[in-house]
């Protein structure tokens, strides 16, 4: 499998890790600059390094399977998305289809809720409202604020469950739940949270794959 990682911080650089432990070739690594997790694990590999805001189509390497979106800020155009034969999977901390957006634990806390967990997608055109390919749940506890539930709970699931998905992919298994868009619920991003970044004009046209429950295949 040949992929490309665009995300940050310790996510991003344990998913890295795991990708690397399973063979898995990287094309490039898309991440902020300085001093951040990722991108010094990137470099200490010697694998190519490119600044987060430089992932576009043009930007992507030839030959890519997939696009892994660990902890990733930019929104990741259709054109960004074809050049890569899977297209992009990413990981959210909620029960997908509830609380897309940028301060999901934030809310998931703010309205009291006593379960959340976090959701393996396939990136498509509505952010955060692709298929599901892997979901899991957990408590929340009295008393937690969104970095704990984050450390303890939500970052040690989002390697699990990307885990579980590459293992399928390895045996040729694409699974994508298409949501419930009765049960979307879009909350805004929280104060000091910087918007996506869309570098990219969205595409104008129907993409060469389409989703069907628990699969991908070749649009006619």
């Amino acid at each position: 499998m040949r992929l490309v990682i665009a995300g940050q911080k310790r996510f991003g650089r344990d998913v890295l890790d795991m990708v690397v432990a399973r063979g898995w070739d990287v094309a490039a690594v898309f991440c902020p600059g300085g001093e951040d997790k990722l991108r010094i694990g990137a470099l200490n590999r010697g694998l190519a390094v490119q600044e987060a805001r430089a992932l576009t189509a043009a930007m992507m390497p030839p030959g890519v399977d997939l696009i892994v979106a660990a902890h990733c800020h930019t929104y990741l155009s259709a054109k960004t998305r074809a050049r890569a034969e899977l297209g992009a999977l990413g990981y959210h901390p909620s029960l997908l289809p509830r609380h897309r957006g940028r301060s999901a634990i934030e809310w998931a806390l703010r309205f009291g809720e006593a379960v959340t967990g976090g959701s393996v997608f396939w990136l498509n055109d509505v952010v955060d409202g692709g298929p599901v390919a892997a979901q899991d749940f957990c408590p929340i506890r009295p008393g937690d604020d969104a970095r704990e539930l984050w450390a303890r709970e939500l970052a040690p699931m989002g390697l699990r469950l990307f885990g579980q998905v590459f293992a399928e992919l390895e045996r040729g298994i694409v699974r994508a739940v298409p949501q419930d868009t009765a049960l979307a619920t879009w909350e805004p991003a929280l104060d000091g949270v910087p918007p996506l970044w869309r570098p990219d004009v969205p595409q104008i046209g129907t993409s060469r794959w389409q989703v069907v429950p628990e699969r991908f295949t070749e649009a006619v």
